[in-house]
């Protein structure tokens, strides 16, 4: 046997869907973070979060919960010079009672702790995000990272903008560009 068939044949004894379950989450964010810029899409997302299959986006299960994923991602973004994250949460997250799913109260909490200090907008119904999502991701990249965190509504959406232009500077830009 050679070199290259001792090489080849644990891949092909894998078959696609392990080999795609060794590779690292991370690879993708940190491939994709540094050429991601506006209106694109960070999805830290349950993992009955479907699997979209649109031209730019790219779907990625890991082996984190909700929290310590959400938490590495934003740990990249703090690092990330060309992007700011915006979060957007589900409506219907603050509405699921406990009975319904045991732990969601303290996922609620861990949540307002994650983002406390960051610029969260106001929630959406969750088919309303998803059919923004829609509109959007042909022109530009949606990254999705699919954690182990089985609870409902609990995907946190991430809009990116420019990390070094703030949108007061753009109001202002725009204010001096009107007609007088």
């Amino acid at each position: 046997m050679t070199s290259l068939q001792r090489f080849l044949l644990p891949l092909l004894l894998l078959g696609p869907s392990g080999l795609f379950a060794q590779a690292p989450w991370r690879d993708p964010l940190a491939r994709d973070l540094p050429l991601m810029g506006q209106h694109n899409w960070i999805i830290v997302a349950e993992p009955a979060f479907p699997l979209l299959t649109a031209p730019g986006i790219d779907v990625v299960a890991t082996d984190l919960s909700q929290t310590d994923l959400l938490t590495a991602v934003l740990a990249a973004l703090s690092r990330a010079r060309n992007v700011r994250p915006a979060f957007f949460t589900a409506s219907e997250l603050p509405l699921v009672p406990e009975r319904d799913a045991n732990g969601i109260g303290a996922f609620r909490a861990q949540l307002a702790v994650i983002l406390k200090g960051s610029e969260v907008n106001a929630t959406l119904p969750q088919d309303q995000i998803m059919g923004n999502l829609q509109d959007i991701s042909w022109p530009y990249r949606v990254l999705v990272l699919k954690s182990t965190t089985t609870l409902p509504y609990t995907s946190v959406f991430i809009q990116l903008d420019d990390g070094y232009w703030s949108s007061d500077a753009e109001k202002h830009l725009r204010a001096a560009m009107q007609p007088r």
